[in-house]
Order: structure tokens, then C-alpha cells, then sequence
């Protein structure tokens, strides 16, 4: 697969998933969909308008040039075909065809949760997201924000100072660290988690992109608290996508009298879980995992016998009978072995005993530079 053309089509401004999903499905490949003519375009369901923009900047772009900035700048392309493409992000309905990151994503990121809130933060909001972002660090959890100044901020520095994981991620290319003064920040990041975008390496912080990307935040994770946020808070924009992508949405209670407080105090009205300790994410997101997770694929290393189970699977479902016949292990070691690797991250139940590799041979994925 060539990666080149998936950042061409995510230089044209409108080809989201739905188009790029349109372009898949009537070309052998995203190259023949770069290389296409006007009227091929339009038969793949591209407006006019849309073809005239891909003609504009097929004509104004190197590709080749481009490609080697990125690689010039260790940024990771990921796209729905890469295995390591975030589970998670995936489920969403309309998942960004490309991220950019700058960092590595682990399986460990699959146990995320997303901290955001005003950058107005209060003392009350920096006490409430350092101790909430050190404990999530602390069980093995990974911490996702947007890295803008205030609760993000906050969030993301309790993550480091506890030597857990964090992500960020952000309204503009993965090259453009905003606000300037995160920059130190971003780069302890990149060796304790990533920063991520989907806007195409050189894009300015401009401010229409900030919402759009919160839905990536919490595309992320497993649930999305707000800390402090008021009634126009940027915040409540990334809790209405984590409710409408079936994730979690907790919110910490504060003074009717303040300004910060009334989004998350709205927000719990509506229906969000009130966030009165900690404690409260781990019975209800069963964080336990996250720590069993790690252990598991820390205590047990890949053998030969995973490696003939692995052998066994692929990308499409196989169920445990017949794992056992192509292999000719007992049922008992089969199910045994397989339980352990799905908590490694090498394999994914995905129902009735049906099982897919996640990885073929690898435990952990990092992404390649």
C-alpha cells in the first residue's frame, strides 16, 4: 500500500471518510483514484465541486516531496488498512482515513481515558485533574487530551510526572505545536505516548479546527470526563461526540456559582455520571484490565505454541473449533492459550468463540518510523 496517496486525498479539503470510503469502493486502488480523470471522479460520486479541488491540488502538490518531509520529521502515517490503526478510533462512525503521529501508539493505549476541560482552570480543576490523571497513570492507563493550556495542560503533565502514558491530540499538523509553549511538553510526550492529528502535516492552529478534532479525542477512549467547563466550553463538544460514539461521559460537580463549573454541572443534569472520585471510572469502565493487560504481556513472552495459534488466524473470524482442528492441540490448551493472548493484545475475540489476529507474531505494536 502506498501511503503517499492517502496524504494526497487528506490535502483535499471535503474527502472525509464517507468520499474516501466512495473512492475505495470504485478504484482497485487510491493511486488509480490520484491517477483518475474527471469523469472516472464523478463516477466514484464525487461532486464537481470536489473534483475541482482534487484537479487543484494533484496540479499543485509532489507527493514524493512531501513524503520525504514526513519521513524527514519521523511523523507515522496510519490508515484504516495499518494494523496499527486504533481499535478504538476505528469503531467510530466516521473514522479520519489518516492520522498523523509523532511517538509511538502501544496496545496499552486501548485503555484510555479522555481528561479535558476550560483552559480557565481553576485551583479546585488543576487539584481534581493532576490527582484524577496521576491515578489513571498509576493503573496503566493512558491519558488523551488536546494539549491546549488549562485542564488539558494539567492533564497531560500529572500523566508524565506519574511515568504514565499520554496522547494529545491537536487542531493542526503534528509539526505545529500549539500553544508554542507546550513544545517541551509535546516532546516528553512523543517518548511517553504520541501526538496525533488528522489534519495533514503544515496545517496551521487555526480555530475552526479545534472542534472537529475533539472527535478524535474521544474516538480514543473508553470515556471522556470534563473537569471544569463552562456553557461554550470546547469541553461539552468532546462529551456530545464521546455520547454519540456509546462512550462514557463523566463530569466532576462544582459550585453553582461558578462560571467553570456550570458546563459539567449542565452536563450531569443531562445525564452525565457525576465524577466524585476516582474510584468511580474503575468500577464502572472495569479499569482493572488495564493492569492485568500489562502484566499479562509483560509476564508471558510469545512461544511456539502462540505462534501456531497465530498461524492459525488472520483477519477474518475463526472459531475456536476450528483453531483446534488446524492445529491439533486439546480444546483445553487452545481456549487456555488464547485467553492469555487476547489479554497480550494478540488476538481479539470478536463474538461466539470466534477469534482474529491482531497482529500476526507481535504482542505490541509501535508505530514504525
Amino acid at each position: 500500500m502506498d501511503k503517499r496517496f492517502w496524504v494526497g486525498f487528506n490535502l483535499v479539503k471535503g474527502i472525509g471518510a464517507v468520499r474516501m470510503r466512495a473512492l475505495l469502493a470504485y478504484f482497485d486502488s487510491l493511486e488509480d483514484a490520484w491517477r483518475a480523470s474527471p469523469d472516472q471522479l464523478q463516477e466514484a460520486g464525487l461532486s464537481s465541486k470536489l473534483i475541482e479541488m482534487v484537479t487543484k491540488v494533484r496540479a499543485g502538490v509532489d507527493l514524493e516531496k512531501i513524503w520525504a518531509q514526513i519521513e524527514a520529521q519521523g511523523i507515522s502515517v496510519l490508515t484504516w488498512d495499518d494494523e496499527l490503526y486504533p481499535p478504538r478510533l476505528k469503531e467510530i462512525e466516521q473514522p479520519p482515513p489518516v492520522i498523523y503521529v509523532r511517538g509511538g501508539i502501544t496496545l496499552d493505549d486501548h485503555f484510555a481515558v479522555a481528561i479535558v476541560g476550560t483552559r480557565r482552570i481553576t485551583p479546585y480543576g488543576r487539584q481534581i485533574t493532576e490527582e484524577l490523571a496521576s491515578f489513571l497513570a498509576g493503573q496503566g492507563v493512558t491519558v488523551v487530551s488536546g494539549l491546549a493550556r488549562g485542564v488539558d495542560a494539567a492533564a497531560h503533565s500529572a500523566a508524565l510526572k506519574a511515568g504514565g502514558r499520554t496522547i494529545g491530540v491537536l487542531g493542526s499538523g503534528v509539526d505545529k505545536i500549539y500553544p508554542p509553549e507546550h513544545l517541551p511538553m509535546a516532546e516528553k510526550m512523543m517518548k511517553q505516548g504520541a501526538v496525533v492529528s488528522d489534519y495533514a502535516v503544515g496545517t496551521a492552529p487555526e480555530s475552526t479546527n479545534f472542534p472537529p478534532r475533539n472527535r478524535i479525542i474521544s474516538g480514543l477512549s473508553m470515556a471522556t470526563v470534563v473537569i471544569e467547563a463552562g456553557v461554550t466550553s470546547g469541553a461539552l463538544i468532546t462529551a456530545e461526540f464521546a455520547a454519540e460514539q456509546g462512550r462514557e461521559v463523566f463530569a466532576v460537580p462544582g459550585s453553582i456559582l461558578a462560571p467553570q463549573s456550570k458546563g459539567t454541572n449542565k452536563l450531569i443534569q443531562n445525564g452525565a455520571h457525576p465524577l466524585l472520585s476516582p474510584q468511580d471510572l474503575v468500577q464502572a469502565l472495569n479499569l482493572t484490565r488495564a493492569g492485568e493487560f500489562k502484566a499479562a504481556r509483560k509476564a508471558i513472552p510469545a512461544d511456539a505454541l502462540e505462534a501456531q495459534l497465530l498461524s492459525a488466524l488472520g483477519d477474518e473470524p475463526v472459531h475456536v473449533d476450528e483453531i483446534r482442528n488446524a492445529t491439533g492441540l486439546p480444546i483445553e490448551k487452545v481456549s487456555a492459550t488464547l485467553t492469555l493472548m487476547e489479554l497480550k493484545g494478540m488476538v481479539r475475540q470478536v463474538g461466539g468463540m470466534n477469534y482474529i489476529s491482531v497482529r500476526e507474531g507481535q504482542g505490541v505494536y509501535e508505530v514504525d518510523e
